[in-house]
Order: structure tokens, then C-alpha cells, then sequence
């Protein structure tokens, strides 16, 4: 892939998170527009291409800021889609279908009561279909049987799987707009209450309002661009859609699939990467993905996240934003333009040294991966 036929993120915003009962959906979604337009150092009449996610009105949306896109699309509300998302603009982007597209994400989860699963669930996940039977509606009784099931298969114990949520939380403290900033310790997450059992209140992401942005251009117009350029050297994606929520392999297949293909067009290997960013909906998400992607052996997550791997300090610094446990549930939108910020050295107390290459990971029903790097191939 030249220089010439890659994609890269000029621009990211977001808003404040948190509980903001006057803002909706649209509104929070403007405002981190607005925010990664002046990252970027450009006007609404530069972008000419839009994606909008969790925004409902589109409509409303463009009358409301002026923009005239020639490309637009929105997206279904799962968090799974923001990889499709931004895939999906880097190759109209290489297509020529649009210059500069604006990506857009607006949540007003907390502050209508946002509930996932069940008959109320208003993203898209058909709960109350008999496809979900026995009640197994809620993505967090998904992920609490499949972390037993991994507890009996591997030994793996609660007491391991706190190392996730505590390294997120103490990069949490370092990140300003962060939701949840009190350092937690293992201890605090095994007297945490069960929500959904083995899985405990501190596995559980944040539900909060906000809206995140980022902007996508060429490669080559990148190189003019007010901030450093992260450039897409690698992204794909698998599906395994039609096994259902649970997977036999915990969805490692689905994978490595998303791995070899990633790693082989960005031209790089786990080996190479300074950052992770995975998308943590809950602690179990990140083992399984650590496995699925190759970074750790198959069933060892659980030993293999002890004694600060994760960490700022440690081998891979993952959700150095305190991610979707610590700072806010933004379905990945955030943990995307932190890997940008990573790239462009731009995190001050949590900037991980040297962060040529950042990937990010999610590793469900629709697995994606993109790899950032702060050169173009």
C-alpha cells in the first residue's frame, strides 16, 4: 500500500462525559464535530463526507450544521460498528467517494436511562426476537457465562481479571476527562457487588453522555495538515455472526482471522506495537481478545495480565485513557482517538513512550482491528 493510497486521521474531538440531561444525541455529537474540525484546522465546508453513529436524525443533523457531504452513511448502534465505521470511511476515502470525511458518534445513554438488552434496548440488537432465548438478552450475562466458562477451562480465577479493570483505572487518573478517577485495588474490585456472577459492579463500562469525532483524509493531503497525521497502516475485519453471542473458542478464530489479515497489510507484527486499545464493554472482553489476537497464549490471559503488563510501565499499555471501565463508555470512539493522540504524542502524564505503532482491538460478533502509526507505509 503506497503513500498515496493510504488513509490517515487529521482531527479528533470530544465533548465532556457524564450526565447532561440538556444535550441529546445530535447536539453532543455537533459538539465533538466542532471540536476535531478545530484540531484539525478546518470548516464544516471542507468536509465532504459523513458518517454518523447513535445519531438518530440525520436529517437534523446536516441542516443543523450546514454540511453538504457528497458521501454519507450511518451506522447501527453496537459498539462493533465503530471499526466497520472507520473502515468504511478509509476505503471511500481510497475510493475517491469523498476528500475528508467527518466521523461522527453522539450518546445520550445516561441521561435517558439507556438500558442494553430486553425489550427497551434501542440499539439494534432484535432482544426481544426469539433469537435471544432464555432471557440471555444482556451482553453483560453474555460475557459473565463465557468468563466462567473460561474460569473451568483454564483455572482462570475473578482475582486475575481484576488486573484489568485496576491498570485501567490508574491510566484513568492521568486522563482529565475521565469519568471514574479514585485508584481501585484488587481488593476493592472482589468487594465490588456482583451484577451478573463470576463479574463484579468494576467489570462493568461506564454509561455516560457525550460524543466523540474524528476526521479522515488521504495520505497525502495528511501531509498539509495542521496536526501530526495517524495513518491507517492496517485494518480489517471478520464476522461469526451466525454462531450467535456464544462461541466455542471464545471467538479466537473470528480473530486470527482480523490478526493475520491487519498485521500482513500494516507490515508489522504484535512484536511492534507500544499501545493497545481494546474494547473493554467489560474486564472478560480484554482476556479474550489478548488470545484471540495473538498477544498471549490461548487460556494463559488470566497469568498473563499479572504484575502490570498493562500498564503504563508494562509490556503493552493498553487503554491508557482508563477506556470504557474507567472513563466513559463511548463504544469505542474514544479508545480510536486515543490511539491518535497516542501516535501524535498529545497525552501528556500517560504518553506512552515511542508510540509508533497503537492498535486497537474488538474482538465480538464482528471483529475489527486497526493498526495507527505515525508514518505512512
Amino acid at each position: 500500500m503506497k503513500n498515496s493510497q493510504s488513509a490517515a486521521v487529521i482531527g479528533v474531538g470530544s465533548t465532556a462525559f457524564g450526565n447532561f440531561p440538556e444535550e441529546d444525541a445530535t447536539t453532543l455529537g455537533i459538539a465533538a464535530l466542532h471540536s476535531a474540525l478545530q484540531d484539525a484546522g478546518l470548516q464544516m465546508q471542507d468536509i465532504d463526507g459523513l458518517i454518523l453513529h447513535r445519531v438518530a436524525d440525520y436529517q437534523r443533523f446536516v441542516r443543523t450544521t450546514g454540511l453538504q457531504p457528497r458521501f454519507m452513511n450511518t451506522v447501527p448502534g453496537q459498539g462493533r460498528m465503530t471499526g466497520v465505521a472507520i473502515q468504511a470511511a478509509a476505503s471511500a476515502i481510497l475510493s475517491g467517494a469523498a476528500k475528508t470525511i467527518a466521523l461522527v458518534h453522539g450518546n445520550d445513554g445516561r441521561s435517558v436511562g439507556a438500558r442494553y438488552g430486553g425489550l427497551t434496548d434501542r440499539y439494534g440488537t432484535g432482544a426481544e426476537q426469539l433469537w435471544f432465548p432464555y432471557g440471555m438478552t444482556s451482553p453483560g450475562a453474555v460475557n459473565a457465562l463465557q468468563f466462567q466458562r473460561h474460569m473451568k477451562k483454564y483455572g482462570t480465577t475473578s482475582e486475575q481479571l481484576a488486573a484489568v479493570a485496576v491498570a485501567f483505572r490508574k491510566h484513568a487518573g492521568l486522563n482529565p476527562l475521565a469519568v471514574m478517577q479514585k485508584p481501585i485495588t484488587v481488593e476493592d474490585h472482589q468487594n465490588s457487588r456482583f451484577i451478573c456472577e463470576p463479574l463484579h459492579l468494576l467489570d462493568y463500562c461506564l454509561i455516560n453522555d457525550g460524543g466523540v469525532a474524528m476526521i479522515l483524509t488521504s495520505a497525502e493531503r495528511a501531509r498539509d495538515a495542521k496536526q501530526p497525521a495517524a495513518y491507517l497502516r492496517g485494518f480489517a475485519m471478520a464476522s461469526r455472526l451466525s454462531e450467535g453471542e456464544f462461541s466455542d473458542d471464545f471467538g479466537r478464530e473470528c480473530m486470527r482471522k482480523v490478526a493475520d489479515d491487519v498485521f500482513a497489510m500494516a507490515g508489522v507484527g504484535p512484536e511492534d506495537i507500544n499501545a493497545l486499545m481494546i474494547y473493554d464493554n467489560f474486564s472478560p472482553s480484554v482476556m479474550f481478545n489478548l488470545e484471540g489476537y495473538g498477544f498471549c497464549p490461548v487460556g494463559e490471559s488470566g497469568r498473563w495480565i499479572q504484575d502490570g503488563r498493562l500498564e503504563l510501565t508494562g509490556q503493552y499499555p493498553t487503554n491508557t485513557n482508563g477506556g470504557h471501565l474507567s472513563e466513559s463508555y463511548m463504544q469505542g470512539w474514544s479508545l480510536n482517538v486515543e490511539a491518535v493522540r497516542q501516535i501524535r504524542a498529545d497525552c501528556g502524564a500517560r504518553q506512552v513512550p515511542d508510540a509508533h505503532f497503537v492498535q486497537y482491538l474488538s474482538g465480538g460478533p464482528i471483529s475489527t482491528s486497526i493498526i495507527y502509526g505515525s508514518q505512512p507505509v
